[in-house]
C-alpha cells in the first residue's frame, strides 16, 4: 500500500513538471516561432512592404487600410471638396508617402537623371559660430538644432499655386580613386551637391545644408519591441574597452510626451517616436500640420507662403488619421533574410571584421522573437569624409545612427535598380559604402580591404542579401 501511494505521488510529480516544461515550451518556443512568422517573412518580393500581419481582425485591418490610404493616395492644395485629403503645402517636396518611399522602400538617388524626391536638403544655422540667444537655447533644446532663417528646417523643392518652390539640388560627383593592398581597384564617387534656384534669396552665411535619401521602412514597426535597456547596453561613449567604438545614445526633446527621450529614428537617432516620425515627415515633406507640428512651414520672409490659402480644418493630418498612418507602419511585414550557410559564412566574416560591433545582427523584442535590424540605433562618429557638420540633439557634426541593413535586398526588386547606400545615397555598391567608412569604423573598413578577395565576395554577397 505505501509503496503504491509512493508510486502515485512520482507519476503525478513526472506529469507537473512535464506539464510546466510544456508550458514554457509554448510560452518561449512555438509561441515565438508563430510570432515570428506573423511579423517576419524571407520572401523576395517587391511587394512585400506592402503586406500587413496576417493576424489583425476586421476592426484592425480596417484602421490598417485607413492608414494606407493616407499614406499612398495625393494630398492636394486647399480649398479644394476633397476635404479629408486638402492642406498639402504651401511648400513641399512630394504629394505622398509614396513618392520617397516606393512600395515603402529605399529612395533612389536619381529619376532619369534628375535628383529624386527622395533626397532631401537638411538646413540649420551652425550654432557654434552664434552667441546663442534666449531663442537659439530653446531650439537647440526643442529642436536639436537652429533652422536656417529664410528657408527653415528643410528646402521645399515644390509649392502650391501662387507659391514659389524654395530650390533645387543639383549632383555632381568627383572620382577617388582606392587601392587595395592586393591590388584591385575601386573608383568612388565622392558627391558635390549644391543648391540652385533659390527662390527666397541667399542662404545665411553660417547655414549648413546635409543631404539625405529616404531610407527603407522595413522594420520600421519592430524598433519599438526593443527595450531601450538592450539599447542602452551597447552604450560605451569613453571607449573603456578599448575597441576604437564608443556607440553614444541620442537623447531628445519629445513634443509627445514633452521630455526628454531616447532618440531611435531618422540618420542621427534624432526622434524618439514612430508616430514624432510620421509627424514630422507629413510637415517637412508635405507641409501637413499635425497636433504634434501644428504650424505650418513657412518662415517670416515667405509672404505668399503665409498668406495662402488654408485647408478647412485647423490640422491637416488629424490624430485619428496620424494614428492610422502609424498603425500601418507598425503592422507591414518585415523582410529578413534567410539563414542559408552562405547567410552564416557571411556573418562570420563580417563579425571577424568588427562590422557588428555597431552593426548588431540581432535584438531580442519584447513579443518573444529575434529581430535582425544590423544596427545598435547608436549615434557613432564616421569620420571627416562622411560628416554633414550638422548638430542634431547629442548628435555631432560627424555622427551618424548606425544605419539598419535589413530590407535593402528588396530595392532591386522594388526600383529595378542595386541601391545607393550611406546617408546621401553616394556609394552605388556594399564596397563603396564599406571604403566610405571612417572614424570609430576605420580598423572594421581596414580590416576589410585586407580580406582575401573570395572573403571580400562572400561578405558582400551576404550583405545583398539582408
Amino acid at each position: 500500500m505505501l509503496l503504491t501511494l509512493k508510486k502515485q505521488k512520482f507519476n503525478l510529480f513526472i506529469k507537473t513538471i512535464f506539464l510546466k516544461s510544456l508550458v514554457a515550451f509554448f510560452a518561449t518556443g512555438l509561441f515565438a516561432v508563430d510570432s515570428h512568422s506573423k511579423f517576419l517573412s524571407s520572401d523576395k518580393d517587391s511587394s512585400l512592404l506592402l503586406k500587413p500581419f496576417p493576424s489583425l481582425n476586421d476592426e484592425q485591418y480596417d484602421e490598417f487600410i485607413l492608414g494606407r490610404s493616407f499614406f499612398v493616395i495625393p494630398w492636394v492644395e486647399a480649398p479644394s471638396i476633397t476635404t479629408a485629403r486638402d492642406g498639402l503645402g504651401p511648400l513641399f517636396n512630394a504629394n505622398t508617402c509614396v513618392s520617397c518611399h516606393p512600395a515603402n522602400g529605399r529612395g533612389t538617388l536619381l529619376n532619369d537623371g534628375l535628383t529624386s524626391r527622395s533626397l532631401i536638403a537638411r538646413l540649420s544655422i551652425d550654432s557654434d559660430s552664434l552667441i546663442k540667444s534666449d531663442l537659439h537655447k530653446s531650439l537647440l533644446e526643442k529642436k536639436g538644432f537652429i533652422p536656417e532663417p529664410t528657408y527653415g528646417n528643410q528646402l521645399a523643392m515644390n509649392g502650391i499655386h501662387g507659391v514659389d518652390f524654395e530650390g533645387k539640388i543639383r549632383i555632381d560627383f568627383e572620382e577617388v580613386n582606392v587601392h587595395f593592398p592586393d591590388g584591385e581597384k575601386q573608383i568612388l564617387l565622392k558627391p558635390k551637391y549644391s543648391l540652385e534656384n533659390l527662390n527666397y534669396g541667399p542662404l545665411n552665411n553660417n547655414a549648413n545644408v546635409s543631404y539625405r535619401i529616404a531610407p527603407t521602412l522595413n522594420g520600421i514597426g519592430l524598433i519599438e519591441l526593443i527595450s531601450q535597456k538592450d539599447i542602452l547596453a551597447n552604450v560605451d561613449e569613453n571607449d573603456k574597452d578599448a575597441d576604437g567604438i564608443s556607440g553614444r545614445a541620442n537623447y531628445v526633446y519629445s513634443n509627445i510626451t514633452k521630455k526628454e527621450e531616447l532618440g531611435k529614428y531618422t540618420w542621427k537617432a534624432s526622434v524618439a517616436f514612430l508616430k514624432e516620425q510620421v509627424a514630422g515627415a507629413a510637415s517637412n515633406d508635405m507641409g501637413l500640420t499635425t497636433s504634434i507640428f501644428p504650424n505650418e512651414n513657412c518662415t517670416e520672409f515667405q509672404k505668399a507662403c503665409n498668406e495662402a490659402d488654408k485647408a478647412k480644418d485647423a490640422i491637416d493630418l488629424p490624430d485619428e488619421r496620424l494614428d492610422a498612418v502609424t498603425y500601418y507602419l507598425k503592422n507591414i511585414k518585415t523582410y529578413d533574410a534567410k539563414k542559408t550557410k552562405e547567410y552564416n559564412e557571411g556573418l562570420e566574416i563580417f563579425e571577424q571584421i568588427s562590422c557588428a560591433k555597431c552593426h548588431i545582427s540581432s535584438f531580442d523584442t519584447n513579443k518573444g522573437f529575434k529581430i535582425s535590424p544590423f544596427s545598435d540605433f547608436l549615434l557613432h562618429n564616421m569620420g571627416e569624409e562622411l560628416a554633414d557638420g550638422r548638430v542634431e540633439f547629442k548628435a555631432d557634426k560627424n555622427e551618424w545612427r548606425t544605419a539598419p541593413l535589413w530590407g535593402l535586398a528588396l530595392h532591386e526588386k522594388i526600383n529595378k535598380e542595386k541601391p545607393r547606400l550611406l546617408h546621401d545615397g553616394r556609394a552605388r555598391t556594399f564596397q563603396e559604402a564599406i571604403l566610405w567608412h571612417g572614424g570609430e569604423a576605420s580598423n572594421s573598413k581596414e580590416n576589410y580591404m585586407n580580406l582575401p578577395k573570395e572573403k571580400r565576395e562572400k561578405l558582400i554577397k551576404f550583405l545583398e542579401e539582408l
